[in-house]
C-alpha cells in the first residue's frame, strides 16, 4: 500500500515552488515552527518574513493602482482622439457645430457643449449660431466676457482649462434652463484680429469635472479647436 506521506513528500521534492509560492502554506509552516520553539525564543527570521510580506502586499496594491491609472489615461486619450477626428471631418462651420453638439458630446460623455465668442454687438448669453437647431450652440459674450466667466470677475490669470463645480453665472454660457452641475471651460485664443472665445462642457453630474482632475488632454483638445476654428471665425 502506498504511503500518502511519501507521495506528498515526493510531489514537494519534484516541485518545491508548490510550497514556496503559497503564502498561506508558508505562513502555517512558520507558525508551527514558532510553536515548536516555545515562547522564550524570538524568531527574527519570522519577523523579517512578515515584514517582507507586508511590503509585498503594499507593492501589489501600488502596482494595481498604477495599472488602473494607466488604463484610465489611455481611455481618456482615445476619447480625445476620437473627438478631434470627428471635428476634423467637418467641411463647413455648420458641420463643425453639429459634430461638436452631437458626436463630441457623446464621445466625451457630457450633456451640453457651447462655443462662446466675445462680441461688441450682442448682449451676453444671446444665441448667435446659425438659424435652426444649431443656433443655441454658439453663445455671445460681452467684450472681456471670457476672462470674466473663467475667473468669476476676480483679478487673476485665466488658465487654458478650468474644471469646477458649475459657476453661479452658468446661465450666461449654458442658458437659463440648464441642469449643469459641473463644467469644463476651455479658453480659446483665436488670434489677435479675431474674437476671443471659450468652449464650455456642461454635465448634470456634479462629480464629472473637478479642480483636482488632470487637464493635459483637454488642453491639447483646446489647442486643436483653436486651429480648426481659425478657418471660420473672423
Amino acid at each position: 500500500m502506498t504511503d500518502p506521506l511519501n507521495e506528498l513528500k515526493g510531489e514537494i521534492l519534484k516541485d518545491p515552488a508548490l510550497i514556496l509560492d503559497d503564502p498561506e502554506v508558508m505562513r502555517a509552516l512558520l507558525l508551527s515552527d514558532d510553536e515548536a520553539k516555545g515562547g522564550n525564543v524570538v524568531d527574527l527570521r519570522g519577523a523579517f518574513v512578515t515584514r517582507l510580506e507586508e511590503r509585498l502586499n503594499k507593492l501589489e496594491d501600488t502596482h494595481r493602482t498604477v495599472i488602473a491609472a494607466a488604463y484610465e489615461n489611455l481611455a481618456g486619450t482615445n476619447q480625445i482622439h476620437r473627438a478631434i477626428l470627428a471635428l476634423l471631418d467637418a467641411e463647413t462651420f455648420d458641420d463643425f457645430l453639429q459634430a461638436m453638439k452631437m458626436d463630441v458630446a457623446n464621445i466625451l460623455a457630457v450633456d451640453v457643449i457651447h462655443l462662446c465668442l466675445e462680441s461688441d454687438k450682442a448682449d451676453g448669453g444671446k444665441a448667435i449660431g446659425p438659424d435652426g437647431p444649431l443656433k443655441e450652440t454658439v453663445i455671445a459674450l460681452p467684450l472681456n466676457g471670457v476672462s470674466a466667466y473663467i475667473t468669476g470677475g476676480r483679478n487673476r490669470a485665466t488658465r487654458q482649462v478650468t474644471l469646477r463645480t458649475a459657476s453661479e453665472a452658468k446661465a450666461a454660457v449654458f442658458g437659463p434652463s440648464n441642469t449643469v452641475q459641473s463644467e469644463a471651460i476651455l479658453r480659446l485664443d483665436l488670434g489677435p484680429n479675431n474674437p476671443q472665445g471659450l468652449v464650455a462642457f456642461g454635465s448634470s453630474d456634479p462629480n464629472r469635472f473637478a479642480a483636482d482632475q488632470g487637464t493635459e488632454l483637454l488642453a491639447f483638445f483646446a489647442q486643436t479647436l483653436e486651429r480648426i476654428l481659425r478657418r471660420w471665425v473672423t
